[in-house]
């Protein structure tokens, strides 16, 4: 074991339970332990990412940090990549063409990062706002960042708070390393090598990319052009047929149709606006029928709602939010219907979709206010419309 001191453990969720697994010396607490909380102790204290910093055992806690930094000593090349949305799919995409390299992918999915294994030559890490935060020593090789948008305020309290945490790798890297990031941060500082992109095409145009050569359209367009990206930073190869066999996660801008042959789209993981922003754009020339609602986290609305204007949309409102989703409605003038769950959304839907409109959930909110997750939201979506 390459750490043999006790360390504490905050948390008792997935990469808490791999790490008190790993570290047999650890102790580890969750709020209900509190009261058994030595707050004199400085013992290296790991923080599991969901643990907010407002947490009462964070706050007597002397000596934080996250479980990179805990592993940053046995890390291989690693490439981290984070953004408000399309991090998920940018990392998998990522391991499907670098996994004949030898690397792994893990992190915020997959195998926590404490059971990954050190002898892989690269280690492909999604990796969350959360994780970021707590972050002090540890950087990347490489750097990906997708377009940050407003999400988990009220974890990180502000959206300067959550914005400053993704941009934190660029601070802590050196000479020789590559980040990759939107345009609007050209000025941040950073000793790596900054690459900035305005959007999908301009990020092709500066990496040699034929985008007609790719099969993917928006948003995972840009998901695939960023893992291509890092594919030819690392090894100076583009491998078009590799990224085209890349398989998009189930409730990611799925569509299906039901039995009259009707467009239905299950985009149940867009679980913020920027990501509802984002789906909306292959679908312009089509009447949409958008579901909308779930706990939106705090996050503003407005900016949904400024594009929600551009299209031909009717709106069926559900979930924490709805009044919320009514009276912005209402302020931009666009047809709504109240509906508070989803059953009744899709039956209303299902009385005016035709083969020139679709159905749509996508949400722009989380879905923990009436689901378990996005993934039940989704399965029950599909399983209403197709009774």
């Amino acid at each position: 074991m390459f750490y043999n001191k006790s360390i504490r453990i905050l948390g008792k969720g997935k990469t808490a339970a791999a790490l008190k697994e790993k570290f047999t010396n650890s102790t580890w607490y969750d709020d209900s332990d509190f009261n058994l909380y030595d707050k004199n102790n400085h013992d290296l204290t790991i923080v599991s990412p969901g643990i907010p910093p407002y947490n009462d055992m964070v706050k007597n806690s002397n000596n934080i940090c996250s479980d990179y930094d805990l592993f940053f000593p046995k890390m291989p090349l690693s490439i981290w990549i984070t953004g408000t949305n399309g991090k998920t799919t940018t990392t998998q995409m990522t391991q499907h063409l670098l996994e004949s390299y030898n690397s792994e992918y893990g992190g915020n999915i997959g195998i926590p990062l404490c059971d990954m294994n050190t002898k892989n030559k690269i280690w492909i890490l999604e990796t969350s706002s959360f994780t970021l935060h707590y972050t002090n020593k540890a950087y990347p090789n490489v750097f990906i960042l997708l377009p940050i948008s407003e999400d988990h305020i009220t974890w990180h309290g502000s959206f300067e708070e959550y914005r400053n945490a993704k941009l934190k790798p660029l601070s802590m890297m050196k000479d020789g390393q590559v980040a990759i990031v939107p345009e609007h941060f050209k000025d941040v500082e950073t000793k790596a090598f900054l690459i900035t992109y305005k959007d999908s095409n301009d990020l092709a145009s500066k990496f040699s990319i034929d985008i007609n050569k790719i099969n993917f359209k928006e948003p995972f367009l840009l998901d695939a052009l960023l893992a291509i990206a890092t594919q030819k930073i690392l090894f100076d190869k583009i491998d078009y047929e590799k990224i085209n066999t890349f398989k998009v996660d189930k409730h990611k801008v799925e569509e299906f149709k039901d039995k009259n042959q009707n467009l239905w789209v299950d985009d149940s993981k867009a679980t913020n606006i920027d990501a509802t922003i984002n789906a909306l754009k292959a679908y312009q020339n089509k009447k949409i029928y958008l579901i909308l609602g779930g706990d939106d986290k705090g996050a503003k609305l407005e900016p949904l709602f400024e594009e929600l204007k551009k299209y031909n949309v009717e709106l069926f409102n559900i979930g924490k939010n709805t009044k919320r989703l009514n009276v912005l409605s209402k302020d931009y003038n666009i047809k709504h219907n109240e509906c508070n769950f989803l059953k009744n959304a899709v039956e209303k839907i299902k009385e005016k979709i035709d083969t020139n409109s679709l159905g749509m959930l996508s949400p722009a909110a989380a879905s923990l206010d009436q689901y378990s997750s996005y993934v039940q939201r989704g399965e029950e979506f599909k399983n209403l419309v197709k009774i």
